[in-house]
């Protein structure tokens, strides 16, 4: 391996994407084992890695020499090889300051907590002390003399202003994981988490709730990125690099989610927008009726709904756990908030609002087989549509007209 990233699992890494798109090397994505970690360090077989959970603060006994950034952080993610000797140096202290600066965080004489306290959190702590914080706090499963338990940092420090999750948690597959319910911090003002798989997890989602500022890891992860192919390959490169990367990547990574009644158009202009957009499209009731084996007309009844939407609840899941999806989903998809809200990790919503005297009643739709049902369906979900929606489109002129609406909302 001449450049690449080294951790335990990584089947969430972004890494390899994002360094292709900064210089022409071929980054690699290598997962090694604890009990294959020695043996890598001690065979120095590569140029230069990146470095992650679990190894930041454990390939530290390796090195031939540590810059003095890393050394007072405690923790290093990026190594070089340099004639056989290696160099250690934390480029995600730079990578997160520029997220914190890029999202106008002030963190002036703010009480600071961190979630964490391994190799990222130590690397927060100093990014928030250079930012002149007045206190910083940890918070971790393993209680110490520097850090509390998450139950008691619920009295402890309710009145923090900023979090910062420097933990694993939530990171795919463990979407739904939410490191702690913030919502009595009433003095928040901004909540950073590191990871960026998903683009936004549990914590941000119900920060976002709150109306305070929010942050996934995503720039973070793109801006050590160039820091730490800068190192790689000794050359500098233009100040707007970062920015222009983060987009790409975030666009790329983002799925685009349609929901809206049956017979609103779904289907035909998730199939047009992913050709545009260079996005696969999957459409959830098709996923639905490959587990079911029938047709959904068949499987549907009134008396049996409740297992249709386990079904559907499941499905839903998996395809909101994906990136770089077109996704049409069912009408129904709105009756349950676990749905809308999985879809949010890694998506924008978008209603096709499509008018009752345009929508179609047919007998392949069981809940919607006539005028009466259908219009009856449209008047309990408007609602939701509208509640779950981050954009709504009118679907009542030519379609090329929609999907440039659409365009321009996404």
């Amino acid at each position: 391996m001449k450049y690449g990233l080294i951790g335990e699992k990584l089947g969430h890494s972004f890494s390899k994407e994002i360094h292709e798109s900064i210089n022409t090397y071929e980054y690699e994505i290598h997962e090694v084992a604890k009990d294959e970690f020695d043996d890598f360090m001690i065979k120095r077989d590569f140029l230069a890695i990146n470095v992650t959970i679990p190894y930041k603060e454990k390939v530290i006994p390796y090195l031939d020499y540590i810059d003095d950034a890393a050394k007072a952080i405690g923790a290093v993610n990026t190594i070089v090889n340099q004639n056989g000797k290696l160099y250690g140096y934390n480029t995600d202290f730079l990578g997160l300051r520029d997220l914190v600066l890029s999202k106008n965080i002030n963190a002036f004489d703010k009480k600071v907590v961190i979630f964490g306290d391994g190799g990222t959190s130590k690397t927060a702590n100093a990014v928030f002390k250079s930012l002149g914080a007045k206190s910083i706090h940890h918070v971790s499963l393993y209680p110490s003399e520097k850090a509390c338990s998450y139950e008691d940092a619920k009295t402890l420090h309710q009145d923090t202003e900023i979090i910062v999750n420097a933990t694993p948690c939530g990171m795919y597959p463990n979407n739904d994981d939410l490191i702690m319910d913030i919502t009595g911090f009433n003095k928040l003002e901004a909540v950073v988490d590191v990871i960026y798989n998903p683009l936004k997890t549990p914590l941000v989602r119900l920060a976002e709730k709150m109306n305070i500022t929010t942050s996934g890891g995503l720039y973070m992860l793109v801006a050590q990125a160039v820091y730490a192919s800068s190192v790689f390959v000794n050359q500098e490169y233009e100040k707007d690099v970062i920015d222009k990367i983060y987009q790409k990547i975030h666009k790329n990574k983002e799925n685009i989610i349609l929901i809206g009644m049956p017979s609103c158009g779904k289907s035909t202009i998730g199939k047009i927008l992913s050709t545009k957009l260079n996005k696969t499209f999957v459409d959830s009731d098709d996923e639905i009726i490959e587990k079911i084996k029938m047709p959904i007309s068949e499987f549907l009844t009134k008396d049996n709904e409740k297992e249709f939407r386990d079904i559907e609840e499941e499905v839903i899941k998996n395809l909101a756990s994906k990136n770089n999806l077109v996704i049409s989903t069912g009408g129904g998809v709105i009756k349950r908030n676990n749905n809308i809200h999985r879809l949010k990790a890694n998506g924008i919503i978008v209603f096709i609002d499509r008018p009752l005297a345009l929508l179609e009643a047919t007998s392949s739709r069981p809940l919607s087989s006539n005028k009466s049902a259908l219009e009856k369906l449209y008047l309990e979900r408007y609602d939701l549509y509208k509640q779950a929606a981050d954009i709504v489109v009118q679907n009542d002129k030519e379609l090329e007209i929609v999907i440039e609406d659409i365009l321009k909302g996404v």
